[in-house]
C-alpha cells in the first residue's frame, strides 16, 4: 500500500496516515503520536477504536435501522464515521466540518471517499462554520456527531453551552447528538460536559467501560442528548448488549449523579479536556 507522507498541521502538529499491520488494507490516522482514526478501507462498516463502536451501535438502532439519515460531524479524522453511516444507511445525506485543510487531503489520497457518498466536506474551525451553515440545514440532522480533537485534546471552545447551542437549532424531531468526550482520574471535564448536556437537553445517557466511568482510569466517555425522552426509547437497552464489553450506561437517576458532580461549562469557564500519558499511545 503506497501511502502519503507525514504533514505537519497548521497548529504544527505531525500527522500521518499509517497501514494496520494487522487487518489488510486498513489505515490509521496518528497526529502527534496519537492514534485518532482507523478505517478498514475495503469495509468501512467494521469500526476499531472503543468508542467509535459505540457510537456506531447508536447509528444503527436509532430511527429505522438501515434508512438513510441526515448528519453532521464536527470533527473529520480520517471520515471513519462518515464512512460507516453510508455503508450502514446508503443514500445518506451527510455533512463534516474539519479545520484542517491539509489534513482533508491527505485522508483524501490516501483513503478516497466512496464516490456515490452524498459527503460534503466543509473546511474550517467548528464553532465558527457552525454559525454559518445554510438556513436549510435547521431543523433537519437526524444525527450530530462532535468528535473534535486538536491532538489528544478537545479544545475549550467546542465544549461550552454556547457551543452546543449552536448545534440544538439543527436538529431535527428525535435528533439526536452524540458526544465523544475523554478524560481521566475524577472525569471534571466528563462531569462539566454532563452538566452542560443536561442543562440544555430534555434527557441524556453516557456510556463508557465501567472504570472509565468511574473515574479511575483515562478513556472516552460517549453522551447520546436528545429532546426525546431517552427512557422510553426502546433500542437504548440495545446498546450495551452490542458492546463492546465491558459496559455500563448511565441513565435517569445514575446519569443525575453524574452530572452533579459538574457545573455546566461556559465561554468564560470552558477549558480543554486532559492531554492522556504519552505511554498510553506507545507502542512496542
Amino acid at each position: 500500500m503506497n501511502l502519503p507522507d507525514p504533514i505537519t498541521l497548521s497548529s504544527g502538529l505531525t500527522a500521518a496516515i499509517e497501514a494496520d499491520r494487522w487487518v489488510p488494507g486498513a489505515v490509521q490516522l496518528v497526529v502527534d503520536g496519537t492514534p485518532q482514526s482507523h478505517v478498514n478501507i475495503p469495509d468501512p462498516s467494521e469500526l476499531f477504536f472503543e468508542y467509535i463502536r459505540r457510537i456506531g451501535h447508536v447509528i444503527d438502532l436509532f430511527k429505522t435501522p438501515g434508512q438513510p439519515i441526515s448528519a453532521l460531524h464536527l470533527g473529520g479524522g480520517a471520515f471513519t464515521l462518515p464512512r460507516y453511516v453510508e455503508a450502514t444507511r446508503p443514500g445518506s445525506r451527510q455533512q463534516v466540518i474539519e479545520l484542517e485543510g491539509d489534513l482533508v487531503d491527505l485522508v483524501r489520497a490516501a483513503a478516497p471517499l466512496p464516490k456515490r457518498a452524498s459527503i460534503r466536506v466543509r473546511r474550517g474551525d467548528a464553532r465558527e462554520v457552525l454559525d454559518r451553515l445554510p438556513e436549510g440545514m435547521r431543523g433537519a440532522m437526524d444525527l450530530v456527531v462532535v468528535d473534535i480533537f486538536a491532538g489528544a485534546q478537545t479544545p475549550a471552545h467546542v465544549s461550552s453551552t454556547e457551543f452546543y447551542e449552536l448545534i440544538r437549532p439543527l436538529l431535527a424531531p428525535g435528533g439526536l447528538v452524540v458526544v465523544n468526550a475523554a478524560d481521566g482520574a475524577g472525569l471534571p471535564f466528563v462531569r462539566g460536559q454532563a452538566a452542560t448536556l443536561d442543562h440544555l437537553f430534555t434527557s441524556v445517557a453516557a456510556i463508557a467501560e465501567p472504570q472509565v466511568i468511574k473515574g479511575r482510569r483515562f478513556g472516552n466517555v460517549v453522551f447520546v442528548a436528545t429532546d426525546d425522552d431517552l427512557e422510553t426509547l426502546d433500542w437504548l437497552p440495545r446498546l450495551l448488549a452490542g458492546g463492546p464489553h465491558p459496559a455500563r450506561m448511565l441513565v435517569g437517576r445514575e446519569f443525575a449523579e453524574l452530572s452533579r458532580g459538574g457545573r455546566p461549562v461556559t465561554d468564560a469557564t470552558a477549558v480543554d479536556s486532559p492531554a492522556p500519558a504519552r505511554e498510553l499511545f506507545e507502542r512496542g
